[in-house]
Formats: C-alpha cells, sequence, structure tokens
C-alpha cells in the first residue's frame, strides 16, 4: 500500500510570485496533490490580508504544473451555481490535461458570506442540504448527462455541458467528520474521503472508517474505492519542543482558535513517519472489486 503526499498552499499574505513559486516546486518535487483555498476572506490573521481566488488560482496552477493533481480544498458552494462550478471544474480538467479533483464543501464561514451578500442559508442544516442538492447536480454534469432539477435553491431544465472532461472521471474529494450525514455523502459520492488527522487520533479515525464502511455497504460501494486522504498541520524538526514552539508562534500569528490543535503535527520526522505507518496500517487494503472509474483505497496526506 502507498503513501501518496498533498499540500495546500494558503496564500495569506503571499505574492503571487511567491506563492507560484511554491506550487511549481512541489509539482518538481513529485508531490501528488496541490490544493488550493476558496475563501473571500483570509480565515488565518488579518481577514483583510491579500491573498487570491481560488478557482482562478486553479487555472493559474493547472498552466504552470504538469504531474500534480489540483483542487480546492474545499470549494465553498454557497459563492456558486453548481452549473458554473460544473463548468469551471472541466475547464480545468483541459487545462491541467486531465488532472482536475473537483473539492466541494457546503462552505463554513457565515461572515464572508454575509459581508458580500451572499445568502449563508438560515442554519447549518440547510447549508448542507444546499451542497448536498448541488453536488448531485454537478457531478450529473461532469459526468456528461442531462440535469433537471427544481427545488426551492437551484432550479435546472434539462441541461447538458460540453466538452467533457479529459479524464474518464474527475475526482470527487468530500472532507467529512459527521456520522449521520457527512460520511454518508462522502460514502455515496467521494472518490476521495478527507478528514483532519489529530496526531494522537488513531483509535477515532478506525471509529469513523468504520461508519465510513457501513455507509458505502449501504450505497453499494466498496469501502476500499474511497480513497482516505488526511489532512494536518505538519511542522517538522529534529527537537520536538522546537517543533511545538514554532506551531504555538504560528497559532498566535494567524489567531487560530484552541481546536486547530487537532490537527496539528508538530513533532519529528521519524515521529510522523511511525503515525503515518499505523494510521495506514488501519486503512483498508483495495480489492480486486473496485467500483469501476474510482479511485483506489490507499492513503493520502495533505
Amino acid at each position: 500500500m502507498t503513501l501518496k503526499v498533498g499540500a495546500q498552499i494558503l496564500t495569506y499574505g503571499a505574492t503571487w510570485d511567491e506563492a507560484l513559486d511554491t506550487v511549481r516546486l512541489l509539482d518538481d518535487l513529485g508531490y501528488a496533490y496541490i490544493w488550493g483555498h476558496d475563501h473571500l476572506f483570509s480565515t488565518g490573521g488579518d481577514p483583510y490580508q491579500g491573498f487570491f481566488e481560488g478557482w482562478t488560482m486553479l487555472a493559474a496552477w493547472a498552466q504552470a504544473t504538469s504531474r500534480a493533481r489540483l483542487g480546492l480544498l474545499v470549494g465553498a458552494n454557497t459563492f456558486r451555481n453548481p452549473g458554473v462550478v460544473a463548468k469551471m471544474a472541466v475547464t480545468i480538467d483541459h487545462v491541467s490535461r486531465g488532472r482536475s479533483i473537483l473539492g466541494l464543501g457546503a462552505g463554513n464561514v457565515e461572515f464572508e458570506n454575509r459581508a458580500h451578500g451572499i445568502d449563508p442559508g438560515r442554519t447549518l442544516g440547510e447549508r448542507f442540504d444546499w451542497f448536498e442538492e448541488a453536488l448531485a447536480i454537478v457531478i450529473g454534469l461532469i459526468g456528461g448527462r442531462e440535469v433537471t432539477h427544481d427545488s426551492d435553491k437551484y432550479h435546472f431544465d434539462r441541461v447538458r455541458h460540453a466538452p467533457q472532461p479529459v479524464q474518464a472521471r474527475i475526482p470527487v474529494v468530500i472532507g467529512a467528520d459527521g456520522e449521520r450525514r457527512g460520511l454518508k455523502l462522502a460514502a455515496r459520492h467521494a472518490d476521495i474521503w478527507q478528514w483532519f488527522a489529530p496526531f494522537d487520533g488513531l483509535d477515532r479515525f478506525r471509529h469513523k472508517d468504520e461508519v465510513l464502511r457501513q455507509h458505502a455497504a449501504t450505497e453499494g460501494r466498496e469501502p476500499a474505492s474511497i480513497e482516505r486522504m488526511l489532512g494536518a498541520k505538519l511542522i517538522l524538526r529534529s527537537d520536538p519542543d522546537a517543533a511545538r514552539r514554532v506551531a504555538e508562534d504560528l497559532v498566535a500569528i494567524h489567531k487560530w482558535g484552541p481546536s486547530v490543535w487537532d490537527a496539528v503535527w508538530a513533532t519529528t520526522p521519524e515521529r510522523v513517519a511511525e503515525r503515518l505507518g499505523e494510521f495506514i496500517e488501519a486503512a483498508p487494503t483495495p480489492s480486486a472489486r473496485r467500483s469501476a472509474g474510482r479511485t483506489t483505497g490507499r492513503p493520502s496526506s495533505a
């Protein structure tokens, strides 16, 4: 079983040249995935500091790279009509010659939505309902199907798109932790399930993974056909105390809340390698009965 490594580039406070140089370096180094962000205000530090819009940034990265798969971790559903999202995802696939990944989420920052005149929904539940509808619409369109959909939020009348993606299927990444709805949606649609992993969260991962497997079985999918992707803020030093001090400085600079420590891995390279090995052992082994057109269950890290 192999480990694929990716990185998310947050352009907060960076110049365009700095961001692009980083992306090119990651591509040259052989990273499997390069992820962008999708926000209208910065989620770390000064919310009004400079940074770049997600989808247009991906288009430029697609032109500047040649190997890594590219996507948003994840796109905010509230920002755009799902038909437009489908068209953009396919365009990125052509620009990148088949390296586009569709990352989509419900949108988790109400402040930036309201400030820009975007309706974030009355409740988190309503926003998730919209996300579930939009995801089915986007997947239908990028899969070459004609979509008709009528609800309080979205109205599509026999919509078809061309061209189709370069890939046979654009992989779909869904970040999910909720056991009743989020993991069920990942089991239904995701090629990649993304989960922010605490360094000591192996037992939690096993539990969430078992819930995902149960939902996959209900959906008629082979659990190992869904790639597992662990997310973490990785800070490596030869001295674990030094790594912790750097992490504390970054948390202070970016004004992250206490919950961020659930995703901080601040330690030595050797400890990270050991812990990743344990997560790999806990992940499902791909079987011969993979779902057609789906990625395998190899764990990845971002």
